[in-house]
Formats: structure tokens, sequence, C-alpha cells
């Protein structure tokens, strides 16, 4: 795979590291764990995001854009790492924000992402929940045409091939890694949502014949409309690319059960694996992806899927600051939710 045929601008700072969670083993009493910091890829306090933006923004400046567009949860990463891109390289950025979670409080709507958003100078607008998010877009998208704007519309979580090429460069980069560390990863665990991160990990993983299999825990959709989602990306992205139909549906999996009420809504268990993490390894995750994600993690090892002996990596996506736009889940932690 020569990723280097497509634009791409550098916009976060790679490698991220693959660390040890030694503590967090020892107080599970589990397989090793590990974890990739994609937390840590430095555009606006980093987070998976940016791996995709880096094609993504390419394209956009390929195209001539004067204005990215795209769209997101209230308390989205995506937006505010899509502001950042855009302040980096000097186009303006316009957010539609979908109130997935019905929270009216200020430290939800004006806080955390939502903040940053403004402070890199994006312009936002609101939509109600179960919007059409992507028609809302190309409405928008078309007014701005008419204004004689050259408007790029990015999907919510840059999920397309495009930017799912920033997770087939990030699965080319872990075994890298783990081949100069000696490392023999058995699995790879990541919270999946709008599909991308996940159909990249696994296009690239098949294509370099890693044998890793790859586990998302669903942060949104059920297990079946998940799977369809990110194999249909998967098949998307490896077309991109100019492949074979490497991917079939058995190299996607993902375990839906830890949704608790839905999108962005706290469950106990993400307090509590977030709680753990911050105590146990100095590493702070976030409110609704990773900390689902670690969530359905650590309930899984206790549920003896993982052997004492494997060594399992866990993806952190970023997204910390959303942790300011949910005080109330960390100070009421016993009244939320299983």
């Amino acid at each position: 795979m020569n990723l280097a045929r497509f634009p791409r601008v550098r916009l976060g700072h790679m490698p991220t590291p693959l660390e040890p969670m030694d503590r967090l083993s020892k107080h599970l009493g589990g397989p090793r764990l590990w974890i990739k910091r994609d937390d840590c890829t430095g555009l606006s306090t980093g987070g998976n995001k940016t791996r995709k933006l880096e094609f993504l923004m390419a394209d956009a400046l390929a195209q001539g854009a004067d204005i990215v567009l795209t769209q997101g949860a209230t308390q989205s990463n995506h937006a505010r790492q899509t502001a950042a891109a855009c302040a980096k390289l000097g186009l303006a950025c316009h957010i539609l924000l979908e109130d997935r979670t019905g929270y009216t409080d200020a430290a939800y709507t004006q806080s955390g992402n939502v903040l940053m958003d403004k402070l890199h100078g994006a312009t936002t607008s609101r939509r109600p929940g179960g919007a059409d998010m992507q028609a809302e877009m190309e409405a928008v998208a078309e007014t701005m045409r008419a204004e004689g704007r050259k408007p790029y519309v990015i999907p919510g979580g840059g999920s397309n091939p495009i930017g799912a090429l920033g997770y087939v460069n990030a699965a080319q980069e872990l075994v890298t890694q783990a081949s100069d560390m000696g490392l023999r990863i058995d699995h790879l665990v990541h919270a999946t949502g709008s599909a991308g991160t996940q159909a990249g990990l696994v296009v690239g993983l098949v294509a370099l014949n890693s044998g890793i299999p790859v586990l998302g825990i669903g942060v949104r959709a059920p297990k079946p409309r998940q799977e369809a989602n990110v194999l249909a990306l998967a098949e998307k992205t490896i077309a991109h690319l100019g492949l074979p139909a490497l991917v079939k549906a058995e190299h996607v999996v993902a375990n839906c059960d830890y949704v608790g009420q839905g999108y962005g809504i706290p469950t106990q268990g993400m307090v509590d694996a977030v709680r753990l993490l911050a105590e146990q390894e100095g590493i702070l995750l976030d409110p609704v992806y990773s900390g689902k994600g670690m969530a359905g993690l650590i309930d899984l090892i206790g549920k003896g899927m993982f052997r004492p002996d494997e060594n399992v990596v866990f993806l952190h996506t970023g997204g910390q600051v959303g942790l300011f736009g949910y005080p109330d889940a960390f100070g009421l932690a016993g009244d939320l939710p299983r």
C-alpha cells in the first residue's frame, strides 16, 4: 500500500506512542494491556480525527475550497479538530451541531469542544436531534455556493474513503511499532462510532496480512447496523486504494453492549473506566467514545474473553476536552444508569 499516492497535509504528531499499561493490567488481573495514544496527535488537544483530516484537508485544498463545512454532536471531537485544521490552513469553517442528548446546561452547550470550536474561529449553527445532517449540510453548502463561496463538505466524523485513509496509515504505523518493539499484538480494541476509524484499521491490517483482529466497542448504533456501516466503508476504502476486495464480513466485529441509553449519554461503566484509567495510569479518557470503549474492554476482560498471556492494544481516540461538558456525570456517578 503506497499511501504517498494520495494528497496529504501534515497536521499531527506521528507516530503516536504505543505504551504498556502495567498498573491497569495488574489491577485487572487480565491480559497485558497496551495503549496506542492517538489522543497525542497534537492538533487542538489531539484525537483520532486528525489522521483523517490530513487526507480530507488535502483534498479540500486541491479542490480550491475556501470554507469547510462539517457536522457532529454538540460536543463533537471531530468538529473541534476540523476547526483547528482550518485555522492552521487559513480556511473558514462552519459546523452544524446536532443535539443528540437533550442536555441544555451551559457546561454541555458552551464548554469543552464547543468553546474550542469558537476559539479556533469556526462559526456554528444548531440542529435538533434526529435531523438528516447530511441533507442539512448540503442545503447550507448550496446557499454558500450561491453566495460565491467554494465549500468543501466533510461527513460526520470525517468518515468516508478519503478520511479512512488516515487509519489505513495508522494500521501501518502500529504494525511497524510493534515489530520494532518485538511485540505480538493479539487484539486491537477501540471505540467505534461513525465507522471511519474501524474501517481504516480493518483495511490496513487485512491488507498487511497482520493477523491482528479488530474489535470495535460501539457508542451509538446497534451491532448489525454498526457492523454493516463499517463493512460498507471498508469496501469503499479498499476500492479507493485500488486493492482487491480483501475485506470480508468476518473481519468486521463490533460489540454494542456498552452504549447505555444512547450516544453521548453517560453510563456508570464509562464513569468507572475514566476514573480507573486516571487513577491507575494517569491517562484521561473521554466520556463519549474512549470511556465507553474502555468500559467494554474492562467488562470483557472480567468475562474471560482474553487469555492472561495475550497482548491487547487499546486505541485511545482522544476527546478528553469533552470531560468539561459532563461535570455532573462525575459528581453524581452513583445515580447514573448502567
